[in-house]
C-alpha cells in the first residue's frame, strides 16, 4: 500500500513560490493527488496527476499558478506552487488513489494519506 509523506512547506510571502514534495513506498499504477485545508474549511481538491500519461488537473483557484508532477523512478510527486497568494495558506496533504480506478478528482476516491505539510502565505 502506497504510505506517502511529504515536505517542503514552510512560510511565504504573497508571489513567492513552493515546492512540495511526496514520497511514497511506492506509485506504480496509482494516481496522486494534493489536496488542502484551511483552519476552519473542509478538505479540498487542488491538483491530481495520472500515472500513465500524465494526465493531470487542477482546481479552478490554481489553475495556471500550480503544476503537479511525478518521477515514478525516485516514487516521487511535486506540487510547484507559483505566484502564490494568502488563500493558498492550510496544510497541504497528499493521497494515493485507489487501485481499481485510472484518475478522480474526488476526496472519496483517495485511500491512502500523508500527515500533511503546514504552508502559510503572509505578509
Amino acid at each position: 500500500q502506497v504510505q506517502p509523506v511529504e515536505s517542503g512547506g514552510g512560510w511565504v510571502q504573497p508571489g513567492d513560490s513552493l515546492r512540495l514534495s511526496c514520497a511514497a513506498s511506492e506509485l506504480s499504477s496509482t494516481f496522486m493527488g494534493w489536496f488542502r485545508q484551511a483552519p476552519g474549511k473542509e478538505r479540498e481538491f487542488v491538483a491530481v496527476i495520472s500515472w500513465s500519461v500524465r494526465r493531470t488537473d487542477y482546481a479552478d483557484s490554481v489553475r495556471g499558478r500550480f503544476t503537479i508532477s511525478r518521477d515514478d523512478a525516485k516514487n516521487t510527486v511535486y506540487l510547484q506552487m507559483d505566484s502564490l497568494k494568502p488563500e493558498d495558506t492550510g496544510v497541504y496533504y497528499c493521497a494515493a488513489g485507489r487501485s481499481d480506478f485510472y484518475f478522480s478528482v474526488r476526496i472519496q476516491d483517495f485511500v491512502s494519506w500523508g500527515q500533511g505539510t503546514q504552508v502559510t502565505v503572509s505578509s
